[in-house]
């Protein structure tokens, strides 16, 4: 069973004992996991020797560690747990969870970039697996990145959808590059990791779906087994 509690650094400052800070402590017999909406420039990791922004600035839960990774010009999902095995679980590329990032790219990604990612994009590391990939709208409520993107008026932008089970260092924006569509703002939406038998991501409307609460996040991470709750293991190179 898990107990989630979700953190979104946007909203409103959370009045005194009502933070994370008072619900601090494990519930027994649950495995502890926090779902952080992790904000553009912030490091997947919870020190700095030079000052920049941590998890530590947004989660006051000890013992929690990241499971898998966002390096720090991406934003969104990122999940931490007490668990390691659930830790395993979710990070380790061998039980191959699909992970959604939703992608701004430079440029018009035509049948031919798309059909080349969904193939497998040539890498100097080798080529990718299939990955799932689909043209979305806008993603609605979707604040501004500060620093704000590259814009550049001759050029147009637009956004993707891009499902991978891999985890390679800076993939998905290796991925457009390979295509000729450089990303410019990568955000990992709501969901969860999910096994590789969920369905394909939706295309069209709302761009590939909603924004969903903590609620469908937690239901869609697997689930560990609470005979062994191992300690987390250091977290992987961003993906």
């Amino acid at each position: 069973e898990l107990s989630a509690k979700f953190v979104n650094p946007a909203d409103p400052p959370t009045p005194p004992g009502r933070g994370l800070r008072s619900r601090s402590r494990p519930v027994a017999g649950r495995a502890t996991v926090v779902l952080l909406n992790k904000p553009f420039g912030v490091l997947c990791q919870f020190t700095s020797p030079d000052g920049r922004p941590t998890l530590a600035d947004h989660v006051d839960r000890p013992g929690v560690y990241p499971a898998g990774r966002l390096d720090a010009d991406s934003e969104g999902l990122v999940v931490l747990t007490a668990d390691g095995a659930l830790q395993a679980r979710i990070a380790d590329p061998r039980h191959r969870l699909t992970k959604r990032y939703w992608v701004e790219v430079e440029g018009e990604p035509g049948d031919e970039a798309i059909a080349a990612l969904e193939r497998g994009a040539a890498l100097r590391d080798g080529p990718t697996q299939p990955a799932r990939v689909s043209r979305i709208a806008p993603p609605p409520r979707l604040r501004p990145r500060d620093p704000p993107i590259r814009v550049r008026k001759a050029i147009p932008t637009a956004w993707l959808e891009i499902a991978i089970a891999e985890g390679r260092n800076r993939q998905v924006r290796r991925m457009t590059a390979a295509v000729g569509l450089p990303t410019l703002r990568l955000r990992r939406p709501p969901g969860g990791p999910r096994a590789p038998r969920s369905p394909a991501p939706r295309q069209g409307r709302g761009g590939g779906g909603r924004p969903r609460g903590r609620s469908s996040a937690a239901a869609s991470m697997p689930s560990a087994s609470p005979a062994s709750r191992p300690r987390p293991r250091a977290p992987r190179r961003p993906a």
